[in-house]
């Protein structure tokens, strides 16, 4: 039996990009469709989930944002992880992307091998899976098992980042964790991401933990990281 291919959506515009990407990502073993634009994007991914995007920010009739968007929106494709490709190396840019969800985010230019890096590194995160016992914080209770969080008996829908984020600081309540601790404990020793993700994630993650009007568990310790409680 032959086996499983791991399927990676690549959506990028310009031909000569896209072919380079689909060549090196078929030599690392990945079952490639390719997208010219995003509306195209997003009629592939319902017709078949990939088990990752490559999302070019800058494309006709559909931007790179608006599909990350409508991707993370909906309940059956908003685990999937995106890694958003753009030309702008601006902070607030790279701070837009990742609030519209994306998981990662590379300027262009770039090398294709700390690409592939990351792409390695975002299909090991989305196959990880958290085990052990159900953990509580107070009013919050997560089970790592099923992926559910709630508070105050209200479902919560979190995000694999967000998920994870709240996982380790409820593995520990009142110990500060650095933003470096975290990128390790929950991206991995061989990410790329700057720090400022981190912030990104843990306001998105307050947001949710907030959404019926409780109050924020989440201390933030200046200069120093984040903790629950």
């Amino acid at each position: 039996m032959t086996p499983h291919k791991t399927q990676v959506l690549l959506v990028e515009d310009e031909p000569a990009q896209r072919e380079v990407l689909r060549y090196n990502l078929e030599a690392e073993g990945f079952a490639v469709r390719s997208a010219e634009n995003g509306e195209e994007a997003l009629l592939l991914i319902a017709e078949a989930s990939p088990d990752l995007v490559i999302l070019d920010w800058m494309m006709p009739l559909l931007s790179g944002i608006e599909v990350c968007r409508q991707i993370k929106a909906n309940e059956e494709t908003r685990d999937i992880p995106v890694i958003m490709l753009s030309a702008r190396s601006e902070d607030v840019d790279t701070v837009r992307g990742l609030e519209t969800g994306a998981d990662d985010y590379v300027v262009k230019p770039y090398s294709v091998s700390e690409l592939m890096a990351r792409v390695r590194t975002q299909l090991r995160r989305s196959r990880r899976v958290a085990v052990g016992n159900a953990l509580t914080y107070e009013d919050i209770a997560l089970d790592p098992e099923s992926h559910r969080v709630s508070r105050s008996d209200h479902d919560l829908n979190l995000g694999p980042i967000e998920f994870k984020l709240l996982c380790r600081l409820m593995e520990r309540p009142g110990r500060v964790f650095s933003r470096d601790q975290l990128l390790d404990l929950v991206w991995g020793r061989d990410v790329f991401v700057d720090t400022r993700t981190v912030d990104v994630h843990i306001a998105r993650l307050r947001k949710v933990l907030m959404r019926h009007g409780s109050g924020d568990p989440i201390r933030t310790v200046r200069g120093v990281g984040y903790a629950l409680g």
